[in-house]
């Protein structure tokens, strides 16, 4: 499989474009495993590859201000945790013990800021309590965030209906509803394609 090149990301990235899949929107972590998509055709595309498409992605997720200006360290940063945490997601689908390098990685991006509600005043609000969100800490904030909602995801009852997309090659994970083990509907007409093509061509001849 070939990486996607700067000349065609953009395009790249329009036919990568998919609807969440099932359980994303709830577990920002999964999307973020997501954002390295195979096409049918082998092509990886990579959602991330670019400083600028790291920020749009992290705002759209309400993890970082419009104005962040992200850089390449930050849009590194990012892409090393998702590929942290997908393979504690194949480990946790497959049954196998979670990757202890995995492991490290997201518990070391657990810490990156206090846990703790600090306490604010605001002519506005008056005292209130939130976490400390200084403009230098932005993609440490939203690094633990995502560590932290893979950490929920992986231990809550949602991790009984994680899989992966059984559509190859797609390489995206969802959360299962029903029988379904697609994440979109692309990937299950191309399933179901393949299926009715396997058992043409099973038949004996002259059937």
């Amino acid at each position: 499989m070939r990486p996607v090149t700067p000349a065609d990301t953009e395009e790249s990235a329009e036919r990568a474009a998919l609807p969440p899949a099932p359980g994303a929107a709830r577990h920002p972590a999964l999307d973020l495993a997501n954002s390295l998509v195979v096409q049918p055709g082998g092509q990886r595309v990579d959602l991330l590859d670019t400083p600028a498409a790291a920020q749009r992605w992290l705002v759209e997720r309400g993890l970082a201000p419009a104005d962040a200006d992200l850089r390449e360290t930050c849009a590194s940063r990012l892409r090393s945790l998702r590929d942290r945490i997908r393979p504690l997601l194949a480990s946790r689908v497959e049954g196998r013990p979670a990757p202890a390098d995995a492991l490290a990685a997201v518990n070391e991006a657990l810490t990156l800021v206090p846990a703790a509600l600090l306490l604010h005043w605001s002519p506005e609000r008056g005292l209130y309590r939130s976490t400390a969100h200084p403009t230098t800490q932005i993609v440490e904030h939203a690094l633990a965030a995502l560590a932290a909602d893979a950490a929920d995801l992986l231990t809550s009852p949602d991790a009984d209906r994680l899989t992966a997309c059984g559509s190859a090659p797609c390489n995206r994970y969802l959360l299962r509803h029903g029988r379904r083990h697609w994440c979109s509907t692309r990937c299950g007409d191309r399933a179901r394609a393949a299926r009715a093509y396997a058992r043409r061509t099973a038949r004996p001849q002259g059937d």
